[in-house]
């Protein structure tokens, strides 16, 4: 019991930080499917065993370590406006940071639909609070009267904004940035909406 103890104390904001920053630079190196708990627990001084005790699973740890790399807790987004939510949706990362999200989401990408486990992961702790946020945003602008309650495109905003991340190294052969992601709501979402 006492090693329990000790060990969970040991478990600092700065220690769960660098952890976090070790599986992703793991998984950059080496690909999600080449990724195992014991290089993780190597690299990061740790045992197997409790890897597995606080994370589950190799598709549990990715997603709690990406979703860990995530600039803070979208939830609290509230500007007032839709147009301001949405815009500190994406000026929370910086373009170093979304080069590399976007090189290591494109990496994953082909995991998730191959991997039962990572996808449902994936879907837990990474999509499910990101589509609550927005759908919150959305609701927030609603209420106001920003957006019409019954507007079609609502639905399908989180599959523009995810699009607008993901299609712009395949089309444009770039990585996309806070400045291009504000304009693509500013020349995309907002007017399909209405707003």
């Amino acid at each position: 019991m006492e090693t329990t103890a000790r060990r969970t104390r040991r478990r600092t904001p700065e220690r769960e930080a660098e952890f976090c920053g070790t599986v992703l630079e793991l998984l950059r190196e080496v690909g999600y499917d080449t990724l195992t708990m014991d290089t993780v627990a190597a690299r990061t001084r740790s045992s197997k065993a409790t890897l597995y005790r606080q994370y589950g699973n190799k598709a549990q740890l990715v997603c709690r370590a990406l979703r860990h790399a995530k600039p803070g807790d979208l939830e609290e987004i509230n500007t007032g406006t839709l147009h301001g939510d949405l815009h500190e949706l994406v000026s929370r990362g910086d373009d170093c940071g979304m080069e590399r999200d976007s090189a290591l989401m494109q990496g994953l990408a082909m995991a998730v639909r191959a991997n039962p486990d990572l996808r449902r992961a994936f879907k837990d702790l990474l999509i499910e609070p990101e589509l609550c946020a927005v759908e919150t945003m959305l609701r927030r602008a609603v209420d106001r009267g920003e957006v019409r309650a019954d507007h079609p495109a609502l639905a399908y905003v989180p599959h523009m904004l995810v699009g607008a991340f993901m299609a712009r190294s395949l089309i444009e052969d770039r990585p996309p940035t806070p400045d291009f992601l504000a304009a693509y709501i500013d020349a995309s979402v907002l007017p399909t909406l209405g707003s």
